[in-house]
Order: C-alpha cells, then structure tokens, then sequence
C-alpha cells in the first residue's frame, strides 16, 4: 500500500486525482498504475485499470486470480467489475469512495453472489493517509 501512496502523489503531482493501485502477485509488484484520464484522454485511465493491464501483461494471462490488489481507494463500479472480469483473488484498499464506491460503499460487486467470481475484499489498510491525501487534493481545488 505504501507504493501505491507514492503513486497516489505522482498522480496529484500531474494534476490528477490521487489514486495509486499496485497489484502483486507471486511476491512481487506485476502491475502499477496511478489515476491518468486527463493525460491520456481517457476516461478509463483509472489507477486499477492501468495495473490491471499491466498485470495481465507482466504474467501473461488475463485470469489473475493469485494476484492483490492494493489500491488507496475504493474502485469505482468499472473498476470493481474489472476486478471481477480479471479474477483477482484478493483487493484491499485504504480509503471508502462514499460517493461512487463499488466495493462497499454504494454497490457491492467485487463480492457480489450474482457474480461468477468473488473478490476477497480487505479495507482500511492506510486509509488516514489516502484520506487526507484526497482531503487536501480537493480542497485546493474548491
């Protein structure tokens, strides 16, 4: 979670919103990414997707079921169906997104029983430091 923090700040850094995503797998880091829509121009460049493919990528499948996500923020519902369509086995994730929070906070799909694939979900790991990171981003900006 501490690399996806450090990614969280080079995204703020580039003027984005600051979300870091690592995904490990095997012991060690086979995805990063970092929140990215405004300079890719692309309003799928979020933090998880951008680890996702590199992840895919990195082992060769695009089945990641052994794999962790760690993410400083709770996926919004494209992600968290992303988690699900790449089946990763585990997400843990710092801060609760109460606004668009697919995980646990509006929707519950990373888990959800409909589904054909059930993440295991860890929440809270260094959620003062992503939430006060997102705190301070935001009011910059108001």
């Amino acid at each position: 979670m501490k690399r996806a923090l450090e990614l969280a700040r080079e995204a703020e850094e580039a003027g984005e919103v600051p979300i870091g995503c690592v995904i490990v797998a095997g012991g060690e880091i086979v995805g990063e990414g970092r929140n990215s829509p405004i300079a890719l121009l692309d309003p799928t460049a979020h933090a998880e997707t951008i680890a996702i493919r590199q992840a895919a990528l990195a082992i060769r499948n695009y089945r990641l079921e052994d794999a962790t996500l760690y993410s400083t923020l709770e996926p919004c519902v494209m992600c968290a169906g992303a988690l699900v369509a790449a089946r990763i086995g585990t997400l843990v994730f710092a801060a609760r997104d109460l606004r668009f929070g697919g995980v646990r906070s509006k929707f519950q799909i990373a888990d959800s029983p409909l589904l054909n694939h059930r993440v295991e979900v860890v929440e809270g790991v260094l959620g003062a430091e992503a939430t006060e990171m997102l705190r301070r981003f935001f009011d910059t900006r108001r």
